[in-house]
């Protein structure tokens, strides 16, 4: 069954239009990926092919031109000297024909006996792009009716040429110079010369442009990143409202960042007033079962309540500054020891890095604590690779089935037989590390242990 006629444009269509999006891709893969590069490449291109088919032009048009018709002059001036030998009496005296061949012609003239022409030259692939080597042969052939001979092959001055009259062989030498434009590389000088001039100025000038454009990125990301950021909008005008709205934006963040630690604050100090009028009271009831129950709920509100907040407000107002993350996880090394609960601790690499110190502090510690909570044996290995730094923290848990390792990091999500299943807890300790790691530019991920648990790893950038 055939398909109809008016689907057949319409997949040829599709076809094409597939063929095309591959070859845009496979371009573009070949292209720069920097926006200084790309501009550079925009600016060069056009020059460099005009400046190609400005050279084209002149070399085969107008310097072919000029080479076959100076390669003409002298194929005359020979035929002319050949015509005077032949007119010559046998044995006549030729110095005076010879005198006005090399006055008038610029030609060194000698009579030979009569011998077979030399064979005819190889020449290879430059010298075949000589446009005397073709148009000088051309032009002697129109002009003479014997047979002639033409060395203007080589790096010398001068050319050779025979011409077999029958009786003798006249030998000609000239200068290359009068058959051909010698003065061609100046052409050529004068155009790289330009071309040269007027890439280094691009490039001067793209890169003043480029670096407002750069600033503004490195201040966008410090920013991200929760780090002190001291912008001042510079470049063209574009470059300078981006700079201006960039500034806009991180002022409203910082004020809607502001209006919420107040409001959290507030609200934090309302609760905590009426937890602690409800524990002075429990304090003031008789020692009973429903007391101690009713005293570990205020207790279980109490870290519940302080994890929203913190899980809510988050670290924004801490200032970033250098730390050394082999000091700080000994640290919690330490903290974790004096609760008799033992890390193993492994460092590699320089570890300073520009970060919140409190913030990464206790997104690790969350971290150890979950592993703690669910095995027996944790390790703690930090390393520097390249451009980020690692942290991982092992533990021979029960682990986490991979189906369920990205929805643990859900707020308030607890999973029946998941391992952030806190007891007591909110089952925002993953959530909380995780939204600090992201306001550093990095990542939490999961995975499985080389000690048979899990394995988090923290990925800080540098």
């Amino acid at each position: 069954m055939s398909l109809p006629r008016a689907t057949r444009p319409a997949s040829a269509a599709s076809g094409l239009g597939g063929l095309w999006s591959a070859a845009s891709r496979g371009l573009a893969s070949l292209l720069p990926k920097g926006l200084y590069a790309r501009s550079l490449l925009i600016v060069i291109m056009p020059m460099v092919l005009l400046q190609g088919a400005v050279a084209y032009v002149f070399m085969q048009r107008q310097f072919d031109l000029v080479t076959h018709r100076l390669s003409a002059a002298v194929a005359r001036d020979v035929g002319a000297v050949s015509d005077m030998y032949r007119a010559l009496p046998r044995g006549g005296d030729d110095r005076n024909l010879r005198a006005i061949a090399l006055n008038r012609f610029h030609l060194t003239v000698d009579l030979m006996p009569p011998e077979a022409l030399p064979p005819r030259l190889s020449h290879n692939f430059f010298d075949a792009l000589d446009p005397l080597v073709r148009a000088l042969p051309d032009e002697l052939h129109d002009v003479l009716r014997d047979p002639f001979w033409v060395d203007a092959v080589g790096r010398s001055g001068l050319m050779e040429i025979r011409v077999d009259l029958g009786f003798g062989v006249l030998r000609f030498f000239t200068r290359r110079s009068l058959a051909y434009d010698a003065n061609v590389h100046i052409f050529i000088l004068w155009m790289v010369g330009a071309s040269v001039v007027l890439i280094a100025v691009a490039i001067l000038f793209l890169r003043n442009q480029i670096r407002p454009i750069l600033r503004l990125a490195a201040a966008a990301e410090d920013f991200g990143k929760g780090r002190d950021v001291d912008f001042q909008p510079r470049g063209a005008r574009e470059v300078r409202q981006a700079g201006y709205a960039f500034i806009e934006m991180k002022r409203r963040i910082e004020r809607s960042t502001e209006q919420r630690t107040a409001m959290l604050n507030g609200v934090s100090h309302d609760l905590r007033t009426i937890l602690t009028r409800f524990r002075l009271s429990l304090e003031m009831m008789e020692e009973t079962p429903d007391r101690d129950l009713l005293q570990r709920d205020a207790e279980e509100m109490q870290a519940m309540l302080e994890g929203y907040l913190a899980f809510a407000r988050g670290d924004g107002g801490e200032v970033a500054t250098m730390t050394n993350l082999r000091s700080m996880i000994d640290e919690l090394r330490l903290d974790s020891e004096r609760h008799g609960a033992p890390v193993a601790v492994e460092t590699r690499g320089d570890l300073n890095v520009k970060l919140r110190p409190l913030a990464i502090k206790r997104c690790i510690g969350n971290l150890v604590s979950n592993a703690q909570r669910h095995g027996a044996n944790v390790r703690v290995t930090a390393s520097r690779e390249q451009r980020f730094i690692n942290v991982h923290v092992d533990d021979d848990g029960p682990g986490i089935p991979p189906e369920h390792r990205e929805d643990v990091f859900r707020p308030f999500l607890r999973l029946d037989e998941a391992r952030n299943q806190d007891q007591g807890g909110s089952g925002l300790g993953l959530a909380i590390a995780r939204d600090i790691a992201r306001t550093h530019g990095g990542d939490i991920s999961l995975a499985a242990s080389p000690l048979g648990g899990l394995r988090a790893s923290v990925r800080i950038p540098v």
